[in-house]
């Protein structure tokens, strides 16, 4: 017993030893591991566990995603970064988005069972958002004119990513919107189908979007997030009068920040205005002092 776990242990750390024997430091000073992997026929050496789309990219290959960010965890929800892989005796499709790079892989990005894949996929998301240009485009460029399949709705550019839901939750902490129903009645919304209460107008998910699926209106001193059923109040610039921001969102900033810290109500034309006056008075102020500002340093002279 005592020298089957001795054995056990002894071939443990040599595999260790052999998965882990080179490594890397990376941009903050921690040791990562290395493994070497082969896409598309090119032998590389890359950080463990980074994702296979992420490497791909490095490399030059072009992957079709719209549920990335990189800003977000991936979630392989558009299934259109395909790729074929293959360890050992065993050969299968996955994502790519979400495939951690391990010691043996070897991944393939144009095999004919990936492109099919590819293509079946961007068939059924375009049946889901028939209006969305971003998949038409897309669909271009994969070679098809039209959808095999019918449109499901009669209009429509969601493709329920999950990317609006994702980053109102994980990066801005509101939690306005989410999934609701199930099945072909799956949506993106607010809860209730009412006017979301944790909205604060932030754009986030408008930014996010892949296929501009979100409505939003700015009507005076409103803006209607019209995706949402949520109407919210904008503050008036303190400097012109214009609207600027939402009232919701200015209140959310002042949360999050120290308290001798102001939060400014401006206008996107008057922040640049008051930006560009501040760099003038540097600039002159460096060159009554005999400076140069080149590159944000100060250069003598």
């Amino acid at each position: 017993m005592r020298q089957s776990a001795r054995r056990l242990r002894r071939a443990a750390a040599q595999s260790a030893k052999q998965s882990l024997s080179a490594w890397r430091r990376d941009g903050k000073g921690i040791a990562v591991a290395l493994v070497k992997t082969v896409i598309d026929g090119r032998e590389i050496e890359v950080e463990r566990d980074r994702w296979a789309l992420d490497v791909a990219r490095d490399l030059g290959i072009t992957i079709p995603t719209l549920c990335n960010h990189p800003a977000l965890e991936p979630y392989g929800a558009c299934r259109l970064c395909v790729v074929e892989v293959t360890r050992g005796k065993w050969t299968w499709l996955t994502t790519s988005c979400d495939l951690p790079i391990r010691e043996g892989l070897s991944i393939r990005t144009d095999t004919p069972a990936t492109l099919k894949a590819r293509r079946t996929a961007l068939e059924l998301l375009w049946a889901e958002a028939p209006d969305a240009v971003e998949i038409q485009r897309m669909a271009r460029a994969m070679g098809m004119q039209k959808p095999r399949f019918a449109p499901r709705v009669r209009e429509g550019r969601c493709i329920l990513c999950g990317l609006c839901v994702r980053v109102c939750r994980d990066l801005i902490g509101a939690s306005a919107i989410g999934f609701a129903q199930r099945g072909t009645d799956r949506r993106i919304g607010s809860p209730f189908n009412i006017a979301a209460k944790g909205c604060i107008g932030c754009m986030a998910c408008v930014s996010v979007c892949p296929t501009d699926a979100i409505r939003v209106v700015d009507d005076g001193c409103v803006r209607h997030m019209e995706t949402f059923n949520t109407d919210l109040e904008l503050a008036t610039c303190e400097v012109c009068g214009r609207p600027s921001v939402p009232l919701r969102l200015l209140e959310f900033i002042r949360t999050k920040l120290p308290e001798e810290i102001p939060v400014s109500s401006l206008c996107q034309r008057c922040r640049r205005s008051r930006t560009a006056a501040s760099l003038s008075d540097v600039t002159a102020v460096a060159s009554q002092l005999g400076y140069v500002l080149e590159g944000g340093a100060a250069k003598a002279k």
